[in-house]
């Protein structure tokens, strides 16, 4: 649902990124679902890489969690989520894509949450990249939300997230078919070892003939080609190597001693991409300076992508947070 008097986008005007790059002005749409802006608790929802803004609905990502009567129940709460600018959801492209920063982002999403009058959220909630964005936001206003619920994330890119970010921006800018390949490779990285065997079996695609998981990874990589723009790609693998709420300012503690957010940080035990030994690391960091903190684990096959799958477990884990009734198992 989206309010007539309110424009989307917003135009945000004579954006000055971290590296000192000035863009006159910068669109940022978005939605609204649930209750009408201002008469409810908010809830701020963060995309992930090849996602946007429409969390629920017909075309939802994650309607399995955004709804009415779902853990996150649009008959009770504001459901807010805006398009990373230059995602590919509109017309605006960015192709100086190393002009931006995951915080330039979340500094692009504070102006946003201004211009809506909005000073006080319940919640920021996001996976992956959107999760980093939201820690971004945190460390930007400490004040600002009530719940940050970081998913399959954490508040910096490892040298190991920085190794692969940088192998699909070398797939990205050199190969002949670079969204298709490097969608390829993520597929590997969002996904596990144990998840491939489950599905797959080693078995053969006799139309082709090729091995099923071949088979499996060529679709997803045409699939992408498909519905996704080089430029959108590019931006948003930067923006993931790009996470860290410490650079250039105040050390983790000092950052994040300053908030009086309850945190909820969500891991996934098969994740090769944001490591939960890394969460786990963070979690027992944030355990030394605040209480309002809590770490709680999805167990899956599947990896990175468990976050949208394993729906149930989600729901379980924050239907507290959401004073929700959880559903059956």
């Amino acid at each position: 649902m989206k309010l007539e008097n309110i424009p989307s986008p917003i135009i945000i005007q004579e954006f000055i990124t971290e590296s000192g790059v000035s863009y006159s002005s910068l669109p940022l749409s978005f939605t609204l679902s649930g209750l009408p802006l201002h008469s409810a608790p908010i809830v701020l929802v963060n995309h992930a890489l090849t996602g946007n803004a429409e969390v629920t609905g017909a075309n939802g990502w994650w309607n399995d969690l955004i709804g009415e009567n779902k853990t996150i129940d649009t008959y009770k709460f504001t459901v807010l989520a805006f398009n990373v600018p230059g995602n590919g959801n509109d017309s605006f492209i960015i192709e100086n894509y190393q002009d931006f920063t995951a915080r330039d982002i979340a500094r692009i999403f504070v102006k946003g949450l201004e211009f809506l009058n909005v000073s006080q959220l319940h919640t920021i909630i996001g996976g992956s990249v959107g999760g980093g964005i939201a820690w971004e936001i945190l460390a930007l206003e400490p004040n600002i939300t009530q719940n940050l619920i970081p998913i399959a994330t954490d508040w910096k890119s490892t040298d190991w997230m920085i190794a692969n970010c940088y192998l699909q921006e070398q797939i990205l800018n050199n190969s002949s078919k670079p969204v298709e390949d490097a969608r390829i490779h993520a597929m590997l990285c969002y996904r596990s070892p144990e998840s491939f065997k489950e599905k797959f079996q080693r078995t053969i695609n006799a139309s082709r003939p090729v091995f099923n998981i071949e088979s499996w990874l060529a679709h997803h990589g045409e699939k992408l080609q498909k519905r996704y723009q080089l430029a959108s790609y590019k931006l948003m693998n930067q923006l993931l190597k790009t996470i860290d709420i410490t650079r250039n300012r105040e050390d983790f503690e000092t950052l994040l001693s300053r908030t009086t957010a309850a945190i909820h940080i969500v891991g996934i035990n098969s994740d090769l991409f944001f490591i939960p030994k890394e969460n786990r690391e963070t979690f027992q960091e944030l355990k030394k300076f605040k209480d309002n903190v809590s770490y709680s684990e999805i167990d899956s096959v599947h990896g990175h992508d468990a976050f949208l799958i394993e729906y149930k477990q989600l729901d379980h884990l924050l239907a507290d947070i959401f004073k929700a009734e959880t559903i059956e198992k």
